[in-house]
Order: C-alpha cells, then structure tokens, then sequence
C-alpha cells in the first residue's frame, strides 16, 4: 500500500507509561459498563453497518477520512472502504486479506494479537472479554482500554458507548507515534443472518497475492 492506510496498517508495539489509578468509584461504574458491553456480546451473532474512519498520521501531518460498510460474524470480518483507493479487508480469524481493487494485489498476513495493529477496526469482533485482554478506567464518559500484553502497536483504545442494541457507538486508537484513529459507526444491526459466503473471497485471475 502508498498510502496512509499502509501506515495504519503495518505496526510495532511499545507500552507507554501513564498514571492510570482509577479511583474505587470510578472503576466500580467501568466495570459495570464493561459488564453491559460483555452481556451484549454474548447475544451477539452478527454485527453489519457503515463506519466512518478518521486517521490522523502525526509525522506526515496529515488527516485522512475513509468510509464504507462492516459485516462481523466472529471469528471472521469483512470491512469495505469505498471511494477513490477502494479495498476490502477479510480476516478468516486466521490471516487478514486486504484486497486493492486498483493495484491488482491483495496484502495476505497472519492475523493474532501481534498484529492487530494492522486492521485496528478488527477489535469489534474481540470487545466481548474486555477484562481478560486490558486494563480499564472511565474517563468523561468514555472507557478507556489499555492492552495488558502487546497489540500491535496500540497503546489505548476509547470506547464511545451506546444505548442501542449494540453496546459501542464509536472508538478511537492511539499508537506510540501518538497517530490516531477515529472510527464512528452508523446504522448498526445485529443478528440478521449473514451467511457464510460474505466473507469467502475468492481473487480474480489478474490479482497478485503478496504474502507477508
């Protein structure tokens, strides 16, 4: 990838320190919206919606917005980005496929823990055992999440929450080039029936896979 999605994407890990003592109160009414958000993914089969990504790259100064649909049934995703760079992004639950209608390529790499980093929207699917993978405050009315063990290159994750079926309205991801990632999402619904074949991808005969 040339562009800023390629960034995004290819990340390393680095724990930053930060006073992070929540007080008693306050942990009590995180953990209580962390039990919300946990009830509502163990009723979840689903998920399908539009998203709005905001990427801000530090170094390059510079802010790009992408948009398009996401389909969840985890382990496996699908998210479109439309536009003049369109891509489709698979994650089988084990590697991640990002398919680049213009070049002619698709992007295949191994999909775990260590490289989450490199499709940062790909948490949805893991928010449902919150208290197992980070370390959690509330902070102005939003969860703050930090990785207890490596992630990519994310250092804190803000979630947005709502009062609609599912429990997240949007999240924002910081790295340790102090990059940020803002993705808000719109017209969520659950358990609607996605079948299997949504998230088969299939290359056409004139795409080179790059292995990574």
């Amino acid at each position: 990838m040339k562009t800023g999605k390629f960034f995004i994407f290819c990340c390393l890990f680095i724990l930053l320190p930060s006073a992070f003592r929540p007080s008693p109160a306050a942990l009590t009414v995180a953990e209580d919206e962390v039990a919300k958000i946990q009830k509502a993914y163990d009723n979840i089969k689903d998920i399908k919606g539009n998203f709005v990504q905001k990427s801000y790259i530090k170094d390059l100064k510079r802010n790009d917005t992408y948009s398009g649909q996401f389909f969840i049934k985890p382990p496996k995703m699908k998210w479109e980005f439309k536009g003049d760079k369109p891509q489709v992004i698979y994650i089988t639950g084990q590697d991640i496929l990002i398919y680049q209608k213009k070049e002619k390529q698709v992007l295949k790499t191994r999909f775990d823990r260590a490289t989450y980093g490199q499709s940062p929207i790909a948490l949805l699917g893991g928010l449902g055992d919150i208290n197992k993978e980070f370390d959690v405050a509330l902070k102005k009315g939003k969860l703050i999440l930090k990785p207890r063990k490596p992630m990519g290159l994310i250092v804190q994750i803000e979630l947005t929450l709502s009062e609609g079926a599912f429990p997240i309205e949007a999240l924002s991801i910081l790295d340790t080039a102090s990059n940020k990632i803002d993705i808000s999402l719109k017209d969520v619904r659950i358990n609607t029936g996605l079948s299997e074949g949504l998230f088969e991808f299939k290359p056409p005969e004139d795409v080179t896979v790059i292995q990574q």
